[in-house]
Formats: structure tokens, sequence, C-alpha cells
């Protein structure tokens, strides 16, 4: 990202980006960001945009090739095209060599590092990475834009927030204008604002429901389902975290009992850190045995479905309703 950040600072820009990775929103800002310095608004003469897998690498050669029309550079943008994915070798002999007044810009969620664009693209112009953000950026971010609008909020409210976000950069965006928006005529955010304004993920429900079927409240259990449903959210879906949930406290429980502190816990399962406390008081209402029956069971539920012996309805409420009764 500093790297974006110099060219733009100094006008002065390579001739092909990468951008790749898992954080959408910041990929989706930089992408932005770097176009608007390198072009002016509303220049459709000498700035295309290509998206998809169905790309032509020859169209995009022919179009690097013609000259910008009064402008300092022609700006390609190419997106989700899967050329570092697979071979492309057109594109990978032609950037070496590629016209000095034309500028690419690819933008993609995965890439293989031992693809020959890949490869290319490391000698030809910049490639960056824009990875998933640990908590402690995310805090430091959303306290950036807290502290903007002059507003306060305490750090337990800051992990309320999250709670019900998740770490996803372009959920905590919306949400946290949301959550602006409802307090702006307040210095301090509360609980009950978050509580208030701000959505509560499906992951969530997920937890609360799985902590229902450890408590035995079969009812409780049943009735997130009902509500889930209800939300047209799909029963297999549903099982689907409802068996990922178990598979995670499997986890936690058992690097927790070889001794690994919630930091390294939440790496390695991949939740966050300040979650970890709370996936390990529901782990510990299992033993390891039970947790892997869950799994089975839940495995056995989804063969079910797809053979066509049971409804998938049925099953989801089946599955919550054996195992609420007793784990």
């Amino acid at each position: 990202m500093k790297t974006i950040d110099t060219d733009i600072k100094n006008g002065q820009f390579r001739q092909c980006y990468l951008l790749y990775g898992e954080e959408v929103y910041l990929k989706k800002q930089y992408r932005d960001k770097l176009v608007r310095a390198m072009t002016t608004e509303g220049d459709t003469m000498n700035f295309s945009s290509f998206e998809g897998k169905d790309i032509r690498p020859g169209e995009l050669v022919d179009l690097a090739e013609t000259l910008p029309f009064f402008a300092e550079r022609r700006v390609i943008l190419v997106e989700n095209s899967g050329f570092f994915k697979s071979s492309c070798d057109v594109l990978a002999e032609y950037l070496p060599e590629m016209n000095g007044s034309t500028c690419f810009v690819f933008v993609e969620s995965e890439v293989d590092k031992r693809s020959k664009m890949y490869k290319v693209m490391k000698n030809a112009g910049a490639i960056v990475e824009f990875a998933k953000q640990n908590e402690s950026l995310l805090t430091r971010w959303i306290l950036g834009r807290i502290g903007k609008e002059n507003k306060k909020i305490t750090q337990s409210v800051l992990q309320l927030f999250l709670s019900r976000t998740g770490l996803d950069m372009s959920n905590i965006d919306r949400e946290l204008e949301k959550l602006l928006c409802y307090t702006y005529q307040k210095e301090v955010i509360e609980a009950a604002d978050v509580e208030m304004i701000v959505t509560e993920q499906m992951e969530n429900r997920i937890f609360e429901m799985v902590d229902a079927i450890s408590g035995h409240n079969q009812k409780k259990a049943l009735d997130l389902y009902y509500d889930l449903l209800a939300l047209k959210e799909a029963p297999m879906r549903i099982l689907f975290l409802i068996t990922r949930q178990f598979r995670i406290l499997a986890e936690v429980k058992e690097l927790t009992g070889k001794g690994y502190g919630s930091f390294d816990i939440g790496k390695k399962v991949g939740v966050p850190e300040f979650a970890v406390r709370k996936y390990q008081a529901q782990a510990k209402k299992h033993t390891k045995e039970q947790l892997i029956l869950a799994l089975q069971d839940g495995a056995q539920t989804e063969e079910d479905v797809k053979t066509g012996c049971l409804n998938e309805k049925i099953a989801v409420e089946i599955f919550i309703s054996k195992f609420s009764k007793g784990l």
C-alpha cells in the first residue's frame, strides 16, 4: 500500500500494478485511488476497464498499443481475469515490452505466485497484497474514524461493535457509518447504540444457537433456527455454520489444552482474539468425544439430505433437536 501511496504522492507511476488479496474493501479503495490519480475524470477515451474470465488478451494488447488521445497515458483496468492463476502467455510476453504510454492495473482475488504472469509482474511493475487486517489494525482504523467525528467509545463497547460486525472491513465501514449517523447528536457511543443500530452477523446467531444447544435449551435453539429460516437463510447453510462452530470449538479446546494463548489460538483457528475467550467458555461445556460426534452427525445429516433421504429443513431441525436434548 505504501508503494501506491508513494507513487501517487510523487506523480510517478509504474506501467503495471497488481492488486490482490482477501481484503476486498482496501483493495477497492486503492484501486480507485490509483485510477483517479492516473486519469482525468470522465476521460473515456484513455481509460478502459475489463472484468471477468472471458477477457481476450489480444484485445488488451491491441488497446495498449493505441497511443493516448491528448493525455499523458492510457490506463487499462483489468479485474478478476484469472490471468494470474492460469497461463496467459500473450500478456506475459507483452508486458516487459509494452507501450511506454500505457499503464495496466490488474485487480485479482487470488494469484498463483508460480505463474508466468506473476513472475513477469515482479519485474515489470508493482505487486501489492491486501491481506485480511488483524484486530489491532482494525481497532486503530475504527478509533480514527470515530475520532474524526469528535466522538468517543469505550473498549468494551468497541468490542461489542466488532463482535457484531466481524472483521470484514466492508461490513465494518457500512455499520460504522450507520452508527455514526445514529449517534450524530451524542459525544459518547454507548452499548445501547450498538445494540440498536448495528446488524448482528449470522455467525453470531449461530454462536447463540450452539450456546443454546450446549445448555440443552431446545426451545431457544429451535426458535433461533426458525428465525433464521424466516430471514430466508438456507437450512443447509445453517447446518454448515453449526458444524463449523463445533469444529472451531474442537480446535479451541485442543489448543487450550496444549497451553496456547488467546492470540495464537485466534491466529491458528481463524477467529478474532477478542472472541477466543467466548469460544473457550463454550468449549468447556463439551468433551472432545462429544464435539467429534456432533461433527460426524452433521456430515451424516448433509449426506442424508443430498441422497434424498430427508427434507433439508426437517433434517436440520432433527439435528438441532437431538443435540439440544443432550450432547
